[in-house]
């Protein structure tokens, strides 16, 4: 018998396959195509306290191996999240996170507060957003501003926190420490680094802002080695992300340290690819004889270190 289940910050996952923010709405659409209650979970598309309509022009560019892209954080607010998403999700069996943005802090704390008596089980804080007050540079890019933010949140936050950490930080394994350090229960990485695409013909960005989003299977070596870095330096649970098409990608990661794994593009390659995935890595256990995925995870940095 294996045991595929895992410990998140105090949450038991009935397996370690996560719907990443961004590219699954909140499940509805995917619905259609498969049971989503056999995830492990599944985190909300990026909420704002206030409504989004998101960017204008070109939202999404294939790229080689990956995708691109400049949504915007196009969302209903929390209040509309709250009152037309919630109670959906809510019926699901599978544990929900929801992703939180923001402009400022005041604005992150006071849409945790506004979470705080619903039935999510994790806030995922998604300190990539612009700082409005810091020229527009993101929350996640400085570790002291990153610091900041996570404390605030900690302090009003009465669901486990995880942050999500960006791949455009200065020092990546830093920014785990500091946000560790200001109260962070897990963390949660990559998010999407920055790239840019040009038209050639009319000599001009594909994007109006110019540069966007860079998330697939092209950044899968590199959102490893970040995970790997940052499990060997900080106690808590991590969750990876980055490029995960099939079983043996995530494997990867949870031999590099990650409890969980987070599907993002690959959801666009395939509405049901969790599913292949979960299979993969039931398979794959049984084939190898290990009982629990805890045998196997961080195994790469625990032969290093000896």
């Amino acid at each position: 018998m294996i045991d595929t289940k895992v410990d998140i910050c105090g949450i038991e996952f009935k397996n370690p396959v996560i719907a990443a923010s961004g590219t699954f709405g909140f499940g509805r659409e995917y619905e259609e195509y498969f049971d989503i209650s056999k995830l492990g979970g599944i985190c909300t598309k990026g909420l704002t306290l206030h409504k989004k309509e998101g960017n204008k022009g070109i939202r999404i560019y294939e790229v080689a191996s990956g995708l691109l892209n400049s949504i915007g954080l196009q969302n209903p607010g929390i209040d509309g999240f709250i009152r037309d998403e919630l109670i959906f999700m809510e019926e699901l069996d599978t544990v929900i996170l929801a992703n939180i943005g923001g402009g400022t802090i005041e604005e992150y704390i006071e849409a945790i507060i506004k979470l705080n008596n619903t039935n999510i089980d994790i806030i995922e804080l998604n300190i990539s957003c612009p700082n409005v007050k810091e020229g527009g540079m993101a929350f996640g890019i400085k570790s002291k501003i990153a610091y900041e933010v996570v404390k605030e949140v900690r302090a009003v936050c009465k669901k486990p926190l995880i942050v999500k950490l960006s791949p455009n930080a200065e020092n990546i394994v830093e920014m785990a420490e500091c946000c560790v350090k200001a109260g962070a229960d897990g963390l949660s990485l990559v998010n999407t680094f920055n790239g840019m695409a040009i038209d050639i013909f009319s000599r001009k960005p594909v994007f109006e802002n110019v540069t966007a989003g860079l998330s697939g299977p092209c950044i899968k070596p590199i959102a490893l080695r970040m995970v790997y870095e940052v499990a060997r330096t900080v106690d808590v649970p991590i969750i990876g992300i980055g490029g995960i098409v099939d079983y043996k990608d995530a494997i990867e990661f949870i031999m590099a340290g990650a409890y969980g794994v987070q599907i993002g593009s690959g959801n666009f390659i395939k509405p049901d690819i969790s599913l292949d995935i979960i299979c993969g890595i039931e398979t794959f256990m049984e084939e190898e004889n290990i009982k629990s995925l805890e045998e196997i995870r961080g195994i790469i940095g625990r032969d290093i270190m000896c």
